[in-house]
């Protein structure tokens, strides 16, 4: 049952990031103070969905083929987030 539950949540952190397409669609969403922080937020939770499916997939012993699907996406994302983190402080 545990295995399902942390293999649904890294799914789903698979995919979240690409609502942001969606939110920015809005007017409010491209105004300085909101774009900024949408941005790190989605960051945030892209750097935190990369160390949840890291620790998912070594401590836990999740070795399906999904995990790793998710493992390798989480992980770019991660990257990623990570990147417009250090963008936007400099």
């Amino acid at each position: 049952m545990r295995e399902k539950l942390m293999t649904a949540v890294c799914g789903i952190l698979m995919v979240f990031p690409w609502t942001l397409l969606v939110l920015r669609t809005n007017e409010w969403a491209l105004l300085s103070p909101a774009a900024e922080r949408l941005i790190a937020l989605y960051a945030v939770v892209m750097i935190g969905g990369g160390i949840l499916t890291g620790i998912a997939y070594g401590k836990t012993m999740l070795r399906n083929s999904f995990m790793k699907l998710c493992l390798v996406v989480n992980m770019l994302y991660a990257a990623c987030g990570a990147a417009a983190l250090v963008m936007m402080t400099v």
